[in-house]
């Protein structure tokens, strides 16, 4: 378990810096240069990912069980990570009428996956893995709002947004079919 929390502390630490001290943040880019700091950023992210990725298969193997989810959890979990995929894909994609109405759609995708999978799983590891990410999102989205200068994107052409569903609804099918047993080891169905 400590390895798990070792990687949400330093994943979360720099995914946090803006928030919590966005002139730290600022003077970092200052004094290093933007492309530096963005592979300091994702050479970090990643190391923290990976100990994220590395503690909860550790964690999963002898699980601690804190609730049983509801039987209806894994329903409801099914709909809302495609519900989160959309959302992803829409961050991903230029403007369609969707991107503006989320306003920060990766956080909104994000909220979903994490809120969904507390839902499902109820084990001790499960609680410390989705509801940092859950409670990092709000978080966020809560400072987003009172950041100066945060530009939201005005609406464009509907094609962007029946492009992000198809492709949700394309890789949300090889998650459910395939990926998530290959890259997780649990079945969704």
């Amino acid at each position: 378990m400590a390895i798990l929390i070792l990687g949400l502390v330093v994943f979360f630490a720099v995914h946090s810096l803006r928030i919590v001290s966005p002139a730290m943040r600022d003077g970092l880019v200052a004094r290093i240069g933007e492309m530096p700091w963005r592979g300091l950023y994702s050479v970090v992210s990643f190391i923290g990912l990976g100990l994220i990725i590395y503690g909860f298969g550790l964690a999963r193997q002898d699980p601690i069980a804190v609730y049983d989810p509801p039987s209806w959890g894994r329903h409801i979990t099914m709909l809302l990570v495609l519900l989160a995929f959309i959302a992803i894909a829409v961050s991903l994609l230029p403007p369609g009428k969707l991107k503006p109405m989320l306003k920060h759609p990766m956080l909104a995708g994000i909220k979903l996956w994490a809120f969904g999978h507390l839902l499902a799983n109820g084990d001790l590891a499960s609680i410390l893995l989705f509801g940092a990410f859950l409670a990092w999102a709000v978080v966020d989205r809560i400072a987003l709002k009172r950041r100066p200068g945060v530009v939201l994107p005005k609406p464009g052409p509907v094609k962007y947004d029946v492009l992000a569903v198809v492709l949700a609804l394309v890789v949300y099918g090889l998650f459910v079919a395939r990926l998530h047993l290959a890259l997780i080891g649990v079945p969704v169905v």
